[in-house]
């Protein structure tokens, strides 16, 4: 398997895993408070990741070297979540995953401005189809909405998040040294950690943890360990292989890995409507796919 069909399949897998933090974070989400979640959920993760590494060699010293590095991409991650937390408090879970797949033409952008990352033709039609699915979902299929702008709260929240999501991608490989994954996830972990750590302390102090409906103990467990240790270091391993702009492409899978979500949990699905915007985020997803397999066919051709 080539490098770049392993960043495909590592994205696969992040967006599905993904998924499950939207459908079970709106369950918990009215019950404690973005912060104090996060922090929990990033202090477990931390630990599981130090095992890892101490388990696969440990922390060399040159990772240790400019910790700035890591202090920056945590800023970007923590707002992330935290404010995808906040949106899904009133915001509905197939909406808020179409909000995330406008991720890639924001990480385009960045992946442009940081890494001169450049956009073919097939990428950019891709990413228009790709964003106006998602615009279809986020306003539910109603024109009304869409030209008065009738969008939620919690999508709003989240979309200055996503902006955050879109950033970091591109962020990971201009500031990585060469460390291994799970070490350089593992810096970014804890550095989110104790940003989380300081600024969610009064959450933490308030929250009345004993109380907590089990909901928000699998939700902290499942985003801890899947949508936290594991999708982090699959979102490293894909954009160390794979441009920004498709390595965030995946993202377009989300709604669908959502809906399934909604099913296997048992709740109400979207109105039919709004799966034509589904099925315009899988499409994007299908060029962009077709986009990378030209590319190499022109390659192997050249050689």
């Amino acid at each position: 398997m080539v490098e770049a069909h392993r960043g495909h399949f590592a994205m696969l897998a992040f967006s599905a895993l993904v998924a499950g933090s939207f459908s079970l974070g709106s369950m918990a989400a009215p019950h404690i408070a973005p912060e104090a979640l996060n922090a929990v959920r990033f202090v477990i993760a931390s630990v599981i990741l130090a095992v890892l590494v101490f388990a696969t060699g440990g922390i060399d010293r040159d990772a240790l070297r400019a910790p700035w590095r890591y202090l920056v991409l945590a800023v970007f991650l923590v707002a992330y979540f935290v404010l995808m937390f906040e949106g899904l408090k009133t915001g509905a879970p197939v909406s808020m995953a179409a909000v995330f797949t406008l991720t890639p033409l924001i990480a385009a952008g960045f992946g442009w401005v940081l890494l001169r990352q450049v956009m073919t033709g097939r990428m950019a039609i891709a990413l228009t189809i790709g964003g106006f699915g998602a615009l279809w979902v986020i306003f539910r299929a109603d024109l009304d909405a869409f030209l008065a702008f009738g969008i939620g709260r919690g999508e709003m929240v989240y979309f200055v998040g996503c902006v955050a999501h879109a950033v970091y991608a591109p962020l990971v490989p201009k500031l990585n040294r060469g460390e291994r994954p799970a070490v350089f996830t593992f810096g970014v972990l804890v550095a989110g950690t104790v940003l989380l750590m300081i600024f969610g302390y009064p959450s933490l102090t308030e929250t009345d943890w004993a109380a907590l409906p089990p909901v928000v103990w699998v939700t902290i467990l499942y985003t801890s360990v899947f949508a936290s240790a594991l999708t982090f270091l699959l979102l490293q391993y894909a954009s160390m292989r794979l441009p920004s702009a498709k390595v965030m492409a995946y993202t377009y899978l989300t709604p669908s890995w959502v809906i399934l979500w909604e099913m296997a949990l048992g709740r109400p699905l979207p109105p039919v409507l709004i799966l034509v915007g589904v099925a315009l985020t899988v499409m994007a997803l299908g060029l962009l796919l077709k986009d990378d397999s030209q590319v190499r066919g022109r390659v192997a051709s050249e050689r």
